[in-house]
C-alpha cells in the first residue's frame, strides 16, 4: 500500500482532471469531483463511482431542479492496488477518465472495448 495523505491524492485527482481536454470538459454538464476515503460498504474495491444522469439521458427538462452528478475518486482503495506514487498517479487518472466517461454515457462494456479497464 502507498502512503499518500489525503492532500496529495486529492493534488492528483486535480492534475488528472486538467489532462481532460479542455474541449470535453467544456462539454461537461453539472457535474462535481469529489475524493471520498472510503467507498460505500462492501464495495471495497470500487476505485470510482459516477452517480447521476449521464448526458446521454437528460431529457428537455433534466436541469429544473436536479442536483450535481457526482464523481467520487476513492483513496483508500486506490492506494491499496499501487506500489509506487507513480502507480497511484497513473491509476487516478484511469479512475477519472472512467468515471467522466460514465457521464457522458459510455457503459463499462465500451469502456472495456476501448480499452479503458
Amino acid at each position: 500500500m502507498v502512503d499518500m495523505s489525503p492532500a496529495e491524492f486529492e493534488d492528483a485527482v486535480r492534475d488528472a482532471l486538467d489532462e481532460i481536454p479542455d474541449e470535453l470538459a467544456a462539454m461537461m454538464d453539472n457535474v462535481v469531483v469529489l475524493v471520498e476515503d472510503a467507498p460505500p460498504e462492501g464495495e471495497v474495491e470500487l476505485l470510482g463511482l459516477y452517480e447521476g444522469t449521464p448526458l446521454t439521458e437528460r431529457g428537455e427538462f433534466w436541469a429544473a431542479g436536479s442536483l450535481p452528478d457526482r464523481i467520487t475518486i476513492f483513496r483508500l482503495p486506490t492506494l491499496a492496488v499501487c506500489d509506487t506514487r507513480e502507480d497511484v498517479v497513473e491509476e487516478v487518472a484511469v479512475t477519472v477518465v472512467h468515471e467522466i466517461a460514465h457521464h457522458f454515457g459510455i457503459d463499462d462494456e465500451r469502456l472495456h472495448e476501448l480499452g479503458w479497464d
